[in-house]
């Protein structure tokens, strides 16, 4: 028997193209240089939002200095008609217990001097409950 007719593939006349075999990959992202440039601005926006917003913390903490400045006479004068006050209340109530003491002066000043001398908080609130005191030398510590 008869081997039967193979036909051979060949290259077509004139042979195949080229093969492509380089590396095509697509461009991804920015060039190094925008995303240089796109630091540099991003980091001056920053310095530049950050001096705008230290210039109004600025202003307004001179604002809370001034109003501040404008309240303290106002504070001071209430605090000292506090003491007044209490001053008196002290006075009132030491005439009322040493009234049977001959020759207690009521008011007479432990100080050798015709300075004021500011109170302290004990000398304000000796004839008081001690629960007072405590709430003026302390306030709010103790919910703390």
């Amino acid at each position: 028997m008869a081997a039967p007719k193979v036909k051979q593939d060949m290259a077509p006349p004139g042979g195949y193209g080229p093969i492509d075999y380089k590396r095509h990959l697509p461009r991804r992202g920015l060039s190094g240089y925008s995303l240089f440039a796109l630091g540099i601005g991003s980091l001056l926006l920053g310095y530049y939002t950050l001096v705008k917003w230290n210039r109004e913390r600025r202003r307004l903490l001179i604002e809370d200095l001034e109003a501040r400045i404008a309240l303290m006479p106002l504070l001071q004068a209430e605090a000292d008609r506090r003491t007044l006050r209490l001053l008196r209340q002290n006075l009132d109530e030491e005439a009322k217990i040493m009234k049977d003491v001959p020759g207690w002066k009521v008011g007479e000043s432990l100080f050798h001097t015709d300075r004021w001398v500011p109170p302290t908080l004990d000398e304000l609130y000796y004839l008081r409950p001690t629960s007072e005191m405590d709430n003026e030398k302390f306030g709010l510590q103790y919910y703390v």
